[in-house]
């Protein structure tokens, strides 16, 4: 490169060795080596990138063959797609990586010719010599079209899938966690007897029927889609005025649209009165992975597996997410494209949602029963701050020896637990009141019981009982209303210091006159006089303030909407150009938001549909939300509503 005129190319000329048997071999192997020194030049490479940076670069795709089958078209739109790097939206990139993964699509990245003229002008500056002959120059000339159609190129197009593909999993992953947020953080359905249904044909629909705190009280298998529908209908009754159900969750799996017209059927007929009996379609993805796992067999080992999905979709209702926790978070079909991208980043950063939700609303140790607790309260507590999987174990483990959780300080009772993760854990722990309430019944009753049988002969194992008893005074049992809010104990003085000043007490938390007492005295005080007189920080205080001001029974989860009931439905064949409807929102993507409208298809609220100025507040829709949208388009043969954006109710 540096003196090519002095250069004889007839002497490295061997006849019997491949690849120089003869000149025209030796002027192509000096040409593969320049234009691979050209290739991996740091400054050539740089400014390849920096016209195709600035420049026209396009990705395209085509079907491969027209001998290529495409189930119901679903990559249609990209038989013919042009669109600039710079412009092309992330779910644009995921489903032209998916046709050319299933052999649908050929996709290329075509480089303006523009940009590649400027490119080997620039080059013909750099590599070629200074007053060299015309040969020579024609010659490098020639190594730098070899080293740029060759490796340059293939690198730039490499490079340029790889990034949009990158960026594109990280806009899918963002999308995700945003919807995963949103559905685990989906209101309970709380003090109702719910009875779950997972449709099915051929095999039936199984149900269970589960108390207000998710215990199984009866399951069955219904046949309501032959001859035998009529003989079950009774049945179903039966089993719904029984335990006074009144709150039916369906699976939105197969036969979800003929088990709902059959239940919706009944409830226009009035054949359930005098109950006034509801359903709700429930997203059932990730079911029945769940009911054949591991965790669901040590969860309920007596129970059939195709039962289980039954209990798994009530519960889910019941609350959401002490059910969801225990199914891998890319089963839960809230996603974009999610099974195509990274495992390890999905993961990553799906956890660390579960974990944030999972201490957003807290955990209460006693919602679940024994044969609960160890599959649920492990997988909830194990995600708490300073909770490692073997603490959660010994934390179930007391639970089944010791009894229900009255108080916070009892973890410090737990071998293993130490102070450290006591400080950790603590504020994310809830004693909810439903369940506190639940725990002083069964004392009353257990001391009613054991009043009756006063003076009866005891049992052989009575003495280990009452040994269990007397262990168990020694544990403080005191129900503490402070362990019902988010106030962590080490700040429990200053709480108390507190009500002190404002002088009120704790049996007041979450009443107006705490609030009007709290702003009185802030107004008088001021914030920051406050905190200095109670020895405390701004935001420990801030805190503490906003547990004392919020009800014992506080949710986060009751700011988002809760789940939508129905007692009828609507067919697509119903549907006309204009009709307006309320919907929930399934599932959010970048091109914008899937809405369940009740008849059997969801709908499509596209990005252009969904003007600002409708959102709430101008935040963006997520998994649950109710809204009313009015269809725009219809395409029943190719099962796609479009739908436009009223309101969110």
């Amino acid at each position: 490169m540096r003196s090519p005129q002095g250069i004889n190319i007839e002497s490295y000329v061997k006849p019997k060795v491949e690849g120089l048997s003869s000149v025209a071999e030796v002027n192509k192997g000096i040409q593969h080596i320049i234009a691979d020194i050209i290739a991996k030049d740091v400054e050539t490479m740089s400014k390849i990138r920096e016209l195709c940076s600035q420049g026209y670069v396009t990705i395209n795709s085509s079907k491969k063959s027209k001998n290529v089958a495409d189930e119901n078209a679903k990559f249609e739109r990209y038989y013919d797609f042009t669109c600039t790097v710079r412009n092309v939206r992330p779910h644009q990139v995921l489903a032209m990586n998916r046709g050319e993964s299933l052999k649908i699509l050929t996709i290329k990245v075509e480089i303006a010719q523009n940009i590649v003229k400027s490119f080997k002008t620039w080059c013909n500056d750099r590599w070629v010599p200074k007053f060299c002959n015309h040969i020579v120059k024609g010659f490098i000339q020639n190594c730098i079209e070899d080293g740029y159609l060759r490796l340059i190129q293939p690198i730039i197009v490499r490079q340029t899938r790889s990034e949009l593909t990158k960026k594109a999993e990280n806009a899918s992953i963002e999308v995700f966690s945003h919807n995963l947020k949103r559905l685990l953080l989906t209101p309970p359905v709380r003090g109702k007897v719910v009875m779950g249904v997972d449709p099915g044909y051929r095999h039936g629909c199984k149900i269970a029927v589960m108390s207000p705190l998710g215990n199984i009280l009866s399951t069955d298998v219904i046949y309501i889609h032959d001859n035998r529908k009529h003989a079950d209908k009774a049945r179903i009754k039966s089993l719904l005025v029984k335990y006074s159900c009144e709150t039916l969750a369906i699976g939105n799996g197969t036969a979800c649209r003929e088990t709902e017209s059959f239940f919706s059927s009944m409830i226009q007929a009035g054949f359930f009165l005098p109950l006034n009996v509801m359903y709700c379609i429930v997203d059932e993805s990730g079911a029945s992975i769940y009911s054949v796992s591991d965790e669901a067999t040590k969860e309920l080992p007596n129970l059939d597996s195709n039962l289980r999905s039954a209990v798994s979709i009530g519960r889910r209702l019941q609350d959401p997410l002490i059910e969801l926790v225990k199914i891998e978070p890319k089963h839960l079909g809230v996603g974009m494209y999610q099974h195509d991208i990274s495992a390890t980043n999905l993961k990553g950063a799906l956890d660390s949602v579960v974990e944030e939700c999972v201490s957003f609303v807290g955990v209460d140790l006693n919602v679940c029963n024994e044969s609960l607790l160890r599959s649920v309260v492990e997988e909830c507590v194990s995600r708490i701050a300073g909770v490692s999987s073997s603490k959660a174990g010994k934390i179930i483990q007391w639970r089944n020896e010791k009894g229900s959780f009255t108080n916070r300080e009892q973890l410090k009772t737990i071998k293993g637990l130490g102070p450290k993760t006591f400080e950790q854990c603590a504020g994310f722990v809830r004693i909810n009141p439903q369940t506190v309430q639940r725990i002083r019944q069964e004392e009353e009753s257990e001391s009613e019981q054991s009043s009756s049988t006063k003076g009866k002969k005891r049992k052989a194992g009575t003495s280990r009982s009452s040994k269990s008893k007397k262990a168990k005074l020694e544990i403080p049992t005191t129900i503490n209303p402070l362990d019902m809010t988010c106030i962590h104990p080490e700040s429990y003085h200053i709480t108390e210091k507190l009500l002190e000043k404002i002088n009120a007490s704790v049996t007041e938390i979450g009443l107006a006159c705490m609030r009007t007492k709290l702003s009185q005295t802030v107004g008088q005080t001021g914030m920051d006089s406050l905190a200095s007189e109670l020895e405390v920080g701004m935001p420990t205080l801030q805190l503490i303030m906003d547990g004392l001001k919020q009800p014992l029974d506080y949710d986060i989860r009751t700011a988002y909407e809760k789940p939508l009931f129905r007692q009828g439905l609507m067919s697509v064949n119903d549907l006309q150009i204009g009709t307006v409807l309320t919907g929930r929102v399934g599932n959010v993507v970048h091109f914008g938001a899937f809405v369940d409208i009740g008849v059997g298809k969801d709908g499509l609220i596209h990005t252009s549909s969904m003007p600002f100025y409708r959102l709430q507040n101008g935040k963006p829709l997520g998994p649950g939300d109710k809204v009313q949208v009015k269809v725009i388009k219809l395409e029943i043969n190719k099962g796609r509503i479009a739908l436009e954006l009223l309101a969110v109710l």
